[in-house]
Parts: C-alpha cells; structure tokens; sequence
C-alpha cells in the first residue's frame, strides 16, 4: 500500500512562507490551504509539507513550539534531478530570503546541500546516482 507524507512545520507569517516556497517553485494543494494552514506539494500525490501558523500548530501538540533559529529538531532532505538543481534551489532560496545552511557536500556519487528557510527550518536538496554507489565492503 503506497503511503502519503506529511511533514508538519510551525510557521511564524503563513503569507511570507508561500511567498518563499513560492519562489523556489513549489505549488500548494488548495484542498490543504487556508488561513491557518498551507498544503505545499512536494511529490503530487505522495508528499506535502504542511505549513502551519504557530497557534495553529499548537493546537497538536503540548509542549512548546522549537526555535529553529536556535535549536536543529529536523532536516528535511528532498532529490533533485542533477547537481545543478541542488544548487539552483539554494540560490533561488537566498534570493527569497532564506539563508545557505552549510557548505556543499560532494561524495561523487551524492550531492547536497541545505538551506534554512526564514523561519530557519532546514532543507537538504540532494542528487544522488544510484548507479555509482560505493560497493558494500563483503559483497
């Protein structure tokens, strides 16, 4: 049975965070859309990111919201579809306003690298070709 994801993030302006992911391409499930929530669509069908306003996200759950500009509780990794659109989506996020996380990573077979959105949550667009994968020591 296929398995949807939905990953829940605490938001502090609703409007500037579609503005952002906006930018970066991302569409939005109107059905998920609403003055507390917005559905972002990662894979059509498959994964979302459901980005919720802070009081709203509260009310799922009952300790405190984290700071993510000030504590890490998830990185969110997504595949893109060469080097060049890992990098692409970096650049379109700085020029949205979010901020590079980290230095690229570059394994040869695996490429990455992050970015914090201006709530400071922090995504990983990453490539990878399966078929130069390191051989498993013993196989």
């Amino acid at each position: 049975m296929s398995k949807n994801v939905f990953i829940n993030l605490p938001v502090k302006d609703l409007k500037r965070t579609i503005a952002f992911y906006t930018a970066l391409g991302f569409k939005f499930d109107e059905r998920f859309t609403n003055d507390d929530a917005a559905g972002m669509i990662i894979s059509e069908g498959h994964s979302y990111a459901m980005l919720l306003r802070h009081d709203y996200f509260k009310t799922f759950i009952k300790n405190e919201i984290a700071d993510p500009s000030k504590v890490t509780q998830v990185l969110v990794a997504i595949s893109c579809e060469s080097r060049d659109a890992v990098d692409e989506i970096v650049r379109k996020a700085v020029d949205a306003g979010g901020r590079d996380a980290r230095e690229p990573q570059d394994m040869g077979f695996m490429y990455g690298r992050a970015f914090a959105d201006p709530d400071g949550h922090v995504w990983e667009p990453c490539w990878m070709d399966p078929t130069a994968f390191p051989a498993k020591e013993g196989a």
